[in-house]
């Protein structure tokens, strides 16, 4: 008889999962003690996440503000000409060139009245929108309607509450 049940180790496995997406900084030992598992146990986990690609990597929820930079959402819908498989694959990996200082930082496909969704930053509207004829000039017919979106205040990101969450107050 096995020691742990599938179903269990199910539960485990999502457990830690849920605790790293808080917090991707805490060490082993950290997450062993408010999960009350092994140290070893963890380890364990999180290695086998990794191999099995069911976590993609770590990231920091950064300010941007304090780097100068401004959020943006991009909607994109797409137009009824089929996205041919080496488009697809030059559009999900599209990375504009420096030189605009724009940094996608997610790309979605989506169910609804578009079909892409967007997000990335830019040092300000002239380069957002600089971005978004990029990626027309670069996508021709591919792309019926593009919305466009500015970040006012980010109250919550990757799961992470902003500690500058009061800024909201000043447009309300």
């Amino acid at each position: 008889m096995a020691k742990t049940s599938k179903k269990q180790i199910d539960k485990d496995e999502k457990r830690i999962m849920a605790e790293l997406e808080r917090n991707s900084n805490e060490s082993i030992d950290e997450l062993a003690k408010k999960l009350k598992f092994s140290r070893q146990k963890i380890w364990r986990f999180v290695k086998s996440l990794d191999k099995s690609k069911a976590i993609w990597g770590y990231t920091a929820v950064i300010d941007n503000e304090r780097r100068s930079l401004i959020g943006y959402t991009l909607m994109l819908k797409r137009s009824m000409k089929p996205m041919d498989e080496k488009t697809l694959d030059s559009f999900t990996s599209f990375q504009p060139q420096d030189t605009i200082g724009v940094t996608i930082e997610s790309l979605f496909f989506v169910h609804g009245e578009y079909d892409w969704i967007l997000s990335f930053t830019a040092p300000d509207i002239k380069m957002a929108k600089r971005f978004c004829e990029t990626l027309l000039t670069t996508y021709p017919g591919v792309f019926a309607r593009m919305s466009l979106m500015e970040t006012l205040v980010a109250v919550r990101n990757h799961h992470v509450t902003n500690p500058n969450v009061k800024k909201l107050k000043e447009f309300l």
